[in-house]
């Protein structure tokens, strides 16, 4: 195993394969490979957009950075609402693991050490793919080639995640954001889903759950995903034994890394490191 660098910069080679068919459409990845001696750390990037919109290239900045550092990165598509409401986007995000597992070594990969990065909605995805690893609804698509891979992930980054789902469509409604709460019907469907599917009252019932660390990045000045939610999620999940950590950062809203910046700047260093110590950790004997 090459040993991971937070400060390297490699030349990265980019392209697109063949994620998964469905029957409306076949889901794309985007591979973003270091060069170099490897084999590299994995790394599998959810995209956001409101459960209803996007696809693998909304990350595109992260991405490149984070694989230029030595991490070998994965962007998929997901299904979209009303295509595909809860639990589609988790069940495809749950195949994209065990499938990256499978298959990363082909990239130069060592998917041992395989940790997720979801934004926005795809941040509630990795969330429930965090906690739920095992759960037969969300494993519902088969792997023929590799049926013994389980979709347990070694850590969690979030940026701006939608830890309380209901908690964000609140908001919406008090900032009459009739296109975000219709995005929100869309997808949780039943609306009941809304609260079975809601990471932060995952937690407040007790349910028994898997807790690899996290890191989540929140900017201050987001009226969308407020604060308050991530400042509570982040409180509970310690409670409840897990370990997170929690960075806001100033003059920021909700999409702030899709522009290059000192903030930016600083969200890409405290992933690097945030990386490197959950790497150095599996290293240490046990």
């Amino acid at each position: 195993m090459s040993a991971y660098d937070p400060k390297a910069n490699h030349d990265i080679k980019v392209w697109d394969v063949e994620f998964r068919k469905t029957p409306a459409r076949t889901l794309m990845a985007r591979i973003y490979q270091p060069q170099g001696t490897g084999p590299f750390p994995v790394l599998l990037d959810l995209h956001g957009g409101a459960w209803n919109d996007k696809d693998r290239l909304a990350n595109v900045p992260m991405d490149e950075n984070l694989a230029a550092s030595g991490m070998l990165v994965v962007a998929v598509d997901l299904r979209l609402a009303p295509e595909a409401p809860y639990p589609g986007s988790v069940q495809d995000a749950n195949y994209a693991v065990r499938w990256l597992k499978a298959r990363a070594k082909e990239w130069n990969g060592d998917a041992t050490r395989l940790g997720v990065l979801g934004s926005s909605t795809g941040g509630h995805v990795a969330e429930l793919l965090a906690m739920r690893p095992d759960d037969a609804r969300y494993n519902a698509h088969a792997l023929p080639e590799a049926p013994h891979v389980d979709a347990s992930i070694d850590y969690v980054i979030a940026r701006s995640p939608i830890s309380d789902p209901h908690t964000r469509y609140q908001q919406a409604e008090k900032m009459n954001r009739e296109g975000m709460m219709n995005k929100t019907k869309r997808y949780f469907v039943p609306w009941e889903s809304i609260f079975e599917a809601n990471p932060q009252q995952i937690l407040e019932r007790g349910e028994k759950v898997s807790m690899p660390p996290m890191f989540i990045l929140q900017g201050a000045l987001d009226d969308n995903v407020i604060p308050p939610i991530q400042i509570k999620f982040a409180e509970t999940y310690r409670k409840a034994g897990g370990e997170c950590d929690l960075e806001v950062f100033e003059g920021c809203d909700h999409m702030w890394v899709a522009e290059p910046g000192p903030q930016t700047d600083k969200a890409h260093e405290m992933i690097r490191a945030f990386v490197a110590k959950q790497l150095a950790r599996e290293r240490t004997p046990a």
